[in-house]
């Protein structure tokens, strides 16, 4: 007996393959920047992205559109 291929995963309308990632889109708010899905064996696994934590009273601009940058 043969064992299947490597599995894709499906997500909303689309179907990604195995080991391929994206940034999830969430109608009416478009794609997800702050969290990242991958596909692994069939199943799909999403995690938003983690920040260092905030050590300064007044953040000002941002080091990645998710996570804020002390002055």
């Amino acid at each position: 007996m043969q064992a299947d291929g490597p599995r894709a995963c499906r997500f909303g309308r689309r179907w990604y393959l195995n080991n391929e990632s994206w940034h999830p889109s969430v109608p009416p708010f478009g794609e997800m920047k702050c969290i990242l899905c991958w596909c692994v064996s069939g199943e799909t696994h999403c995690q938003r992205q983690e920040c260092p934590p905030g050590a300064c009273a007044s953040p000002a601009a941002r080091d990645s559109p998710c996570c804020a940058k002390c002055r």
